[in-house]
């Protein structure tokens, strides 16, 4: 059989949902066709380029939180101590979002349903859903909080209010899935590079003195360069990690690998995946650049120089009418916010719908968590987080570190040079163990231990050094329980009961389509089990919502 492609648009994902034989869908399988929420992303539905899926992924880093980020950890550790943890932070994120992103694009998975076969289980990835999801609304209000700062000062909005419209704003946008957010992406990018390239490049072409000034910068506390300086600045950064979850969000719509596109499809892969922290790690810089500048060269400059909307302000100011600079530095901010935010509220509402359907078995509708993440943002937004920020990065990285590192380490060792693991990724339920401690320990100890290091629970010597702790045990543990369990709680079985070869002659997941019985659609091969009971097929998610487990394969 041969995967049907008569349904297949142009316009890529989201425009070609898979068929349904005539019949009523349920709603919760009409929603999941959208973008294939919860599910292996089919072939016919992914129909972009490599470089369209590449240009769509890095709209979604166009965040000014980068900026604030930069200008926080170098107000705090001064430029020497701020460059050498953002080169810590790009390393890292790099290594580690590399195993990741590449099983993202070759078998067209989120993170999640790569978690649940790389170390996990079926239910235990469940709390890395929650920490992913909770990444999403901690930068939906950083991101928010800035957006009302530009509000504030380009239209006198407060600050309470301005959270309130950067946050509902961003519902209606994201309701269409990732076919409208892969437009918007696309047609804002340039724009966007514009505004922002624009007054750094002027500053430094203007003042050159900005230069020397950056270099000898020594932070409010006028600290040489230290080792622990360098690493709690680098815990800052390193909370942007779990930020190739996002990337991957967008990587799953990859084409199949063939050999006419090999080359584009490893340049978008890496650009797109691992490559986001070269634009990342670029931001920062500029950000602690146009801090370091305003604290020099502005009067009362230190009391904003963290804030990226009086940061663009600024510069624009000093080449353009006042008029003409507000407007373009509120225009910046509300487009980085828009681009970042419609990301975050789509891949938080869809962590949070995946915990929850897998744990009570219904699906509530994608919708209803969009609404809950935004409203815990707004509260993060309306209690001031913008003043902690430090903290509250610094804390949430060491958590993020050992879910991401973990997920690596399983990959590159248990995968790849143990074979302790299996090769092909497995997310469905009934091929999968609930809990496989090979992951799931390995994350939790790595978590609770490097955030008692950060808080200073086991001395204030080594308090510094709780990134290096989350990165360690992350990337040590998993092996060794893998040796140590000898591997055998990743497959429940390994035969899902379907005789059907699952990836095609290039190793791409198999475009076969095959129908559920349950809601009476097609999907093709990698989404679809055996159903014993029945003698028929079920795809994962009438798998997930079988609350009496009759169409689960047995043990």
């Amino acid at each position: 059989m041969t995967a049907d492609t008569s349904t297949t648009p142009a316009g890529g994902p989201g425009a070609g949902p898979a068929r349904t034989r005539g019949l009523d869908v349920d709603p919760a399988t009409r929603e999941t066709l959208e973008d294939y929420t919860l599910r292996f992303a089919p072939r016919h539905f992914r129909t972009w380029s490599t470089g369209t899926v590449a240009v769509s992924a890095l709209g979604g880093i166009a965040y000014l939180a980068d900026f604030a980020i930069g200008a926080n950890i170098g107000i705090a550790y001064g430029t020497t101590n701020a460059l050498w943890g953002i080169l810590v932070f790009a390393v890292v994120i790099f290594a580690t979002g590399f195993p990741l992103a590449y099983y993202a694009a070759r078998y067209n998975l989120d993170l999640d349903l790569i978690t649940r076969g790389s170390g996990f289980g079926y239910y235990g990835s469940v709390v890395t859903n929650v920490i992913f999801a909770s990444f999403t609304f901690i930068f939906f209000a950083l991101e928010g909080a800035i957006m009302a700062q530009g509000l504030e000062v380009g239209l006198g909005i407060p600050l309470w209010l301005g959270y309130a419209v950067s946050t509902f704003m961003i519902f209606p946008l994201v309701i269409y899935g990732m076919k409208a957010l892969s437009t918007l992406q696309v047609w804002t990018t340039p724009l966007w590079l514009v505004l922002m390239v624009l007054p750094f490049v002027y500053l430094v072409a203007s003042n050159p003195d900005s230069i020397a000034q950056f270099t000898a910068y020594r932070g409010e506390d006028d600290l040489g360069p230290s080792l622990g300086a360098t690493l709690l600045a680098a815990g800052v950064c390193l909370s942007l990690i779990a930020q190739i979850a996002e990337q991957i969000d967008y990587l799953r719509f990859m084409p199949p690998r063939t050999p006419e596109n090999s080359r584009r499809w490893w340049t978008a892969m890496v650009l797109a995946g691992p490559g986001w922290v070269f634009f990342g790690a670029a931001k920062q810089v500029v950000g602690l650049f146009l801090a370091v500048y305003l604290i020099a060269n502005v009067t009362d400059g230190a009391s904003f120089a963290n804030e990226p909307v009086q940061q663009f302000l600024e510069v624009y100011q000093g080449f353009l009418p006042g008029w003409l600079a507000l407007t373009l530095a509120v225009v910046l901010v509300v487009i980085s916010q828009v681009k970042i935010n419609v990301t975050n509220a789509y891949s938080g509402s869809l962590a949070w719908t995946n915990s929850f359907t897998r744990v009570t078995k219904h699906y509530p509708g994608r919708l209803v968590f969009l609404a809950f993440n935004l409203l815990i943002a707004l509260v993060l937004m309306e209690a001031n987080m913008f003043d902690f920020l430090n903290t509250i990065l610094g804390f949430y990285a060491n958590v993020a570190m050992a879910w991401i590192v973990t997920v690596a380490s399983d990959i590159v060792f248990n995968k790849y040079l143990l074979g302790l693991s299996p090769k092909a990724p497995e997310f469905r339920r009934g091929m999968l163990y609930a809990v496989n401690p090979v992951g799931f320990v390995s994350m939790a100890a790595a978590a609770v231990i490097s955030i008692l290091v950060f808080f200073g629970g086991l001395g204030e010597t080594i308090r510094p050094y709780s990134p290096l702790v989350a990165v360690g045990l992350a990337l040590v543990l998993p092996p060794l329980l893998a040796i140590a369990t000898r591997g055998r709680y990743y497959l429940r079985r390994t035969d899902d009961g379907i005789d059907l070869p699952m990836y095609d002659e290039h190793g791409n997941p198999s475009g076969t389509v095959l129908t559920c019985h349950v809601c009476a659609t097609d999907y093709e091969r990698p989404d679809m089990t055996a159903c014993v009971a029945h003698d028929a097929h079920v795809c994962s998610l009438c798998l997930s919502t079988d609350k009496t487990g009759e169409h689960v394969l047995p043990a």
